[in-house]
């Protein structure tokens, strides 16, 4: 049963603990993008018009919406240095919900519903950060990210370029199973087999005039024939 309190629980997360969470996953990339030298650093909290900027703070009306970060290329461009960046968000979203959690424990904080939905949430974000997943944009998860370049050893977006490259480029001589000749066979063979199966096919009408083995003349003498034939077969036959 939803009662008042779940709706004000609702609302209290939608309005106040998401967008908190969101803002403190989003400032792990800005801290990383700041100790790495990114520049033009800008970190949106929001959808919609702009409400307000401050800094490199800029907030949209639609404050609860969505959030995101945005820098340059960072000046150490390093795999390792990368890979900073795609945990950063991780590592300050799990010291947060494990912060406010011991202050909970230690009674520094007192067990109410606001904390509680706010480690929830902080939670949520990082186990669907960590699943190495590609999104339905094509997004790679940060789990991802870290994935490829641990194991591909290339980043994300480097891997999903080459992987369309290799899609659209045509196949090389030595890819091939077969040869020029044999593939020019293979066609003429496909079309002789159809041009074979649309003169024998039976399943559809063909010319009448080529099938009828009598005149139209012919085909009316016979008519005429077996009609006066039964005819003549009533009459005879005995009651």
């Amino acid at each position: 049963m939803f009662s008042l309190m779940d709706w004000l629980r609702l609302f209290m997360a939608a309005l106040f603990i998401l967008p908190l969470v969101t803002v403190i996953r989003e400032s792990g990339y800005y801290i990383a993008a700041t100790l790495l030298g990114g520049t033009n650093k800008k970190l949106i909290v929001g959808s919609g018009p702009t409400l307000f900027k401050w800094h490199t703070l800029e907030v949209r009306r639609y404050f609860f919406m969505y959030s995101w970060m945005e820098y340059d290329e960072l000046r150490p461009s390093t795999k390792f240095w990368h890979a900073f960046i795609y945990i950063s968000p991780i590592l300050t979203t799990s010291f947060c919900a494990i912060l406010v959690n011991w202050l909970i424990l230690q009674g520094t904080l007192s067990d109410n519903i606001f904390w509680t939905t706010f480690v929830f949430y902080c939670f949520y974000f990082v186990l669907f950060d960590v699943i190495p997943v590609y999104l339905p944009d094509g997004q790679p998860t940060n789990g991802r990210a870290i994935f490829d370049l641990i194991w591909h050893g290339e980043r994300s977006d480097y891997k999903k370029m080459r992987e369309e490259k290799t899609v659209n480029e045509p196949k090389s001589e030595e890819e091939r199973s077969n040869t020029d000749a044999q593939e020019e066979t293979m066609e003429n063979r496909d079309r002789d087999d159809e041009e074979r199966k649309d003169h024998t096919d039976t399943s559809y009408p063909q010319n009448t005039a080529n099938q009828r083995s009598y005149t139209e003349k012919q085909e009316k003498t016979k008519q005429n024939r077996d009609r006066d034939e039964k005819e003549r077969k009533d009459h005879t036959e005995p009651n």
